[in-house]
């Protein structure tokens, strides 16, 4: 049972580490990467479909990515599609290709992606936090059922309490990689 609790606030911890990442990946750095564009939604034919299924995505150069849509019709809708995805681009359309240069970003920018950033990494702490919270709770409610020994339940809370203190370093890991990259020119 202990063994449950311990994996079950493992598992949750690492995805709220990942679901960090992922949102961290979101935030633009001044370089361009395919992944910026997979949260983009294209009017496909009424249905609003993500991106990557309705066209290839792929790096032009450090600046620029190319979005080579399958149909020819839908060069027009994955242009619109980019603009209107509030991500501050903005496409232009050369035959098939739908070019996306990145604009450089400015001093001010920056700063407020790092805020972002940060804000981003307060929330996975609390995330971690909670997850640790409720696995205690889980501990506590056996001890009193007598289903476990307090010296059971304390290593199990001491372990809980290391897996917590490793989720926090690697989000700190992952906002410090993050700043770095936001303030490289």
């Amino acid at each position: 049972m202990i063994a449950d609790v311990k994996k079950n606030a493992e598992l949750k911890m690492k995805k709220s580490v990942e679901s960090l990442k992922l949102d961290l990946s979101k935030i633009r750095t001044g370089r361009a990467h395919t992944g910026l564009l997979d949260h983009v939604m294209v009017d496909y034919y009424g249905t609003p479909t993500p991106l990557p299924q309705v066209a290839n995505v792929t790096l032009v150069d450090g600046r620029t990515i190319g979005v080579s849509p399958w149909e020819k019709k839908m060069v027009q809708a994955v242009e619109k599609a980019i603009r209107d995805a509030d991500l501050g681009l903005n496409p232009a359309t050369q035959g098939d290709l739908v070019r996306v240069p990145m604009p450089a970003l400015t001093e001010e920018r920056r700063r407020d992606l790092i805020k972002v950033v940060k804000q981003e990494g307060e929330n996975a702490k609390i995330a971690v936090r909670n997850v640790r919270r409720d696995a205690n709770t889980h501990l506590k409610d056996l001890l009193k059922k007598k289903e476990v020994a307090e010296d059971e339940e304390r290593r199990a809370q001491d372990d809980i309490q290391k897996l917590t203190d490793r989720s926090i370093a690697e989000i700190d890991k992952a906002l410090e990689v993050k700043e770095t990259d936001l303030m490289a020119i």
